[in-house]
């Protein structure tokens, strides 16, 4: 009788889960931990689909997205730029930023010559130059 209730107190301690509190649990196991817990459906034609998905692509965004920031009022400013030309941009800035540095390795290391240097750097000039004027 001792060992019987020696384990009862010591579960009653420990917290033993009874079915109660099991039920409990399962049901706050089941709810949706959402940031926004509600949910709006409606139906668009398909021609009505490709229009919002062309303009949430557009913007970078997807189709709920965009549809939300609209719902929500919100002004989109549609990019100056297509995502491809976005893209090259990218890249001839990683290209310039790679000369940058590659001429800032050489200073930093060794003397240049001056000729050089300056040939350097006018290339460099060139380059973001040429990349400003697509921008404009």
């Amino acid at each position: 009788m001792k060992i019987k209730s020696f384990i009862l107190s010591r579960s009653e301690r420990v917290g033993f889960v009874n079915e109660e509190n099991n039920l409990m649990a399962s049901e706050k196991l089941r709810e949706p931990r959402r940031k926004e817990p509600k949910q709006i459906s409606f139906r668009v034609s398909e021609q009505e689909y490709e229009k919002l998905k062309q303009s949430a692509e557009t913007l970078n965004m997807s189709v709920p997205a965009f549809v939300k920031k609209k719902a929500e009022g919100s002004r989109l400013v549609t990019p100056k730029f297509d995502k491809e030309t976005r893209q090259t941009i990218v890249r001839e800035l990683s290209g310039i930023a790679n000369n940058t540095n590659q001429i800032a390795k050489v200073l930093n290391t060794k003397y240049v010559n001056e000729q050089d240097l300056n040939r350097n750097l006018q290339a460099l000039r060139n380059e973001v130059n040429q990349l400003w004027q697509q921008l404009k």
